[in-house]
């Protein structure tokens, strides 16, 4: 019964923390064209999506390094 509650609960997190993330990277996607900090809102949601996803991990390595590389540029 505990193990079945657990599983119960690790999926309803899952579930919220993607609708959460999802919700906020399609903000930041809308804000690449309307007013706003998309280069900030996308990093945060890929962060809150990464506590959860493998590819939203990968997709934030990928975006960090990104960053890190155009400001060596500078």
């Amino acid at each position: 019964m505990n193990e079945v509650i657990n599983n119960t609960f690790k999926k309803v997190k899952k579930l919220v923390i993607g609708v959460i993330g999802f919700t906020i990277l399609l903000v930041g996607i809308a804000m690449i064209v309307l007013p706003g900090p998309a280069f900030i809102v996308i990093p945060v949601a890929l962060g809150i999506l990464a506590t959860e996803f493998v590819w939203a991990r990968r997709l934030l390595k990928k975006v960090k390094q990104q960053i890190r590389g155009n400001n060596k540029k500078k």
